[in-house]
């Protein structure tokens, strides 16, 4: 995983929780299950069967690959609309073109994180560059939605850039673990990641038989999942592997070990940790808009439909698709 890193985390600052914090229990641990999206491009559903009380602010998450693609099979999606919510898209391995009706957009590769804030609409696009569709290779990355409260479901959309170098660097206190803070703060420090609704989004590489236990703020949910390798969550050591989400209970800090030993492909546990303030608002999803009701979904549909979202860039020569998930 070429995701920025460093030769040394201990020249890093070093994050722990204070030792009066309540730890939070794991109240579950869900297996994503298998499918495909867009063009056809391998994903886990990272939430599927997670009560949406325990997500919220957060809608889903995909982990998409890990895949080594051979020439001419890289895949994205076509052009399709949103509303009402934000995609963050962090690519880990690999290269994503993303284009979208606004005028924004941008190549991302290991490490960096587009982050689209639909909000009033617009349709967008990705895809692999035709040079990696020609020759192949690694794939792999998460697409993650945040709700917007209704206040802000029908605000202008933005678009933000955010490359590899600038997220937030820190360690654990011996340097077994390596924090990328993409969003969000963790015991003040900051992410680049500008978000309307507070959230915290992490990627955590442990090595072999670490542990980390992170400050965690007592009003944002939390949850941490598995993108490769095992180990366990929480101070009662719940395993967890490839694939798995953790639900945290209530509580100011949270625990992630990696086990002693791992894969054979996979030399460290790597881990999304996401927290964020539950919005408690009525939620209508559907397809590829999250609104607060279903008048607002057959409004965003109509909208859509007549063109209102924006319109494919002719020097694309496509024509718009009918409404994908992704």
């Amino acid at each position: 995983m070429p995701a920025v890193t460093v030769e040394n985390p201990l020249t890093l600052p070093r994050v722990t929780a204070p030792a009066d914090a309540v730890a939070r229990p794991v109240l579950a641990v869900t297996t994503a299950p298998s499918g495909f999206e867009g063009e056809g491009f391998p994903v886990r559903r990272a939430f599927a069967g997670i009560n949406y009380r325990h997500l919220d602010p957060f809608i889903m998450m995909d982990q998409m690959g890990e895949v080594e693609y051979a020439p001419g099979e890289p895949k994205g999606t076509p052009w399709h609309p949103h509303r009402g919510f934000e995609t963050v898209t962090y690519i880990i391995d690999g290269i994503f073109d993303h284009q979208d009706s606004n005028g924004g957009g941008g190549t991302i590769t290991n490490g960096d994180t587009q982050w689209m804030t639909a909000g009033a609409g617009l349709l967008h696009i990705e895809a692999p560059p035709e040079h990696l569709v020609m020759s192949g290779g690694l794939f792999h990355g998460l697409q993650l939605w945040v709700n917007l409260p209704a206040k802000d479901k029908m605000m202008a959309p933005r678009y933000q850039d955010i490359r590899s170098g600038s997220v937030q660097l820190l360690t654990s206190p011996d340097g077994g673990a390596l924090l990328r803070v993409i969003a969000g703060e963790l015991d003040g420090h900051e992410g680049p990641g500008i978000t309307h609704t507070p959230i915290t989004m992490i990627h955590a590489t442990l090595a072999p038989g670490a542990e980390v236990t992170l400050p965690w703020r007592e009003d944002f949910n939390g949850l941490a999942y598995v993108m490769a390798g095992r180990g366990a969550v929480g101070a009662e050591r719940r395993p967890i592997h490839l694939g798995q989400t953790a639900v945290f209970g209530a509580g100011g800090s949270l625990t992630v070990r990696a086990d002693e030993k791992q894969d054979s492909h996979t030399p460290d546990l790597e881990v999304v940790l996401l927290g964020g303030r539950p919005i408690r608002e009525p939620m209508a999803h559907y397809g590829p808009f999250v609104m607060n009701t279903k008048d607002e979904l057959m409004q965003a549909f109509e909208d859509f439909q007549k063109g209102r979202l924006g319109t494919v860039p002719a020097v694309h020569g496509m024509t718009e698709k009918g409404p994908d998930q992704d």
